[in-house]
């Protein structure tokens, strides 16, 4: 079905493709939004469809999904600071809202401030623990209008600030050096033994066989200065990497995999664990020296 989705808006022109994502976004604004809430048939922190902006699927049921893998895969604890980056409109903060403690914190931000603006008017409201940044990090898709660009971007976050890091769908629409860059930072504001969820589109063996297979979702055929993409003419729209290349940058950000890597069925593989591949890495433990004093002193 998603791969229907991709054909048809591709072949529609980019005008006629604006004037009806203006008209449906209309209609559902003014006839199916207030009907929702009135007759209770929609959660007042799970925004309209109108409004979601990025991933396909149950917005409630994938928050959820992904918050049993912070837990599982992450050891995230009620009391944890966990950073979101790349928040989108709340999908993975919403589900957290029933997780974390009053003595935990969630850190988002994303480039995209309507998503940001929902989030912190129905999320942070009723939970002040929840905080959502807007930066205005250019992104082909999402924020062409962006001054700062991913490569030279600093979080907006202290050293050593956060528990958790997660990065959902993020690096999937960044080039190898924009991820560098990301890893940097995350490697900074973790503290020392800190985890980080990251997924991707991993390219090696078994998914370069597969995907271009009748089982594979994508096929990633295009080559674009080190990364690969399913469109021709924007990579932006979906990125895939090597994973070795992966696996090396990680190391040399010192920043240790936890295996086993959890491969995603998006090339067709099975079994799989979600739709993505999953790598989780930990900031190494900092090792300290004491001081000796050398007895011939």
């Amino acid at each position: 079905m998603l791969k229907i989705q991709v054909l048809v808006r591709s072949l529609l022109p980019p005008a006629l493709r604006k004037v009806l994502k203006q008209t449906y976004h209309f209609a559902q604004e003014r006839l199916v939004e207030p009907t929702e809430l009135i007759l209770g048939l929609r959660d007042p922190l799970t925004p309209p469809k109108s409004k979601i902006f990025v991933g396909d699927g149950d917005f409630n049921a994938i928050g959820k999904e992904f918050r049993q893998y912070f837990i599982d895969f992450c050891q995230l604890k009620p009391d944890h600071t966990l950073l979101d980056v790349g928040c989108g409109i709340g999908r993975m903060a919403v589900p957290l809202t029933t997780y974390l403690s009053s003595t935990g914190m969630y850190e988002g931000f994303d480039p995209v401030k309507k998503g940001i603006d929902w989030c912190q008017e129905h999320i942070t409201s009723h939970y002040p623990n929840f905080h959502f940044q807007h930066i205005n990090v250019f992104n082909g898709s999402y924020n062409p209008t962006g001054q700062d660009q991913a490569i030279n971007f600093r979080f907006p976050y202290d050293d050593e600030h956060v528990d958790v890091a997660i990065v959902v769908g993020v690096f999937t629409h960044m080039t190898i050096n924009e991820i560098s860059t990301y890893l940097g930072e995350i490697k900074r504001v973790l503290k020392p033994g800190g985890r980080c969820f990251t997924s991707f589109f991993l390219l090696n063996d078994a998914s370069r066989q597969l995907m271009s297979g009748p089982t594979s979702t994508f096929n990633f055929q295009y080559e674009f200065e080190g990364r690969w993409s399913f469109d021709s003419q924007n990579p932006n729209n979906g990125s895939a990497h090597d994973e070795a290349e992966l696996l090396h940058l990680f190391s040399e950000h010192g920043l240790q995999i936890d295996y086993p890597i959890r491969y995603g069925f998006w090339s067709g593989r099975q079994p799989a664990t979600s739709f993505l591949d999953i790598i989780v890495v930990q900031k190494t433990l900092r090792i300290t020296t004491p001081f000796l004093t050398n007895p011939l002193h």
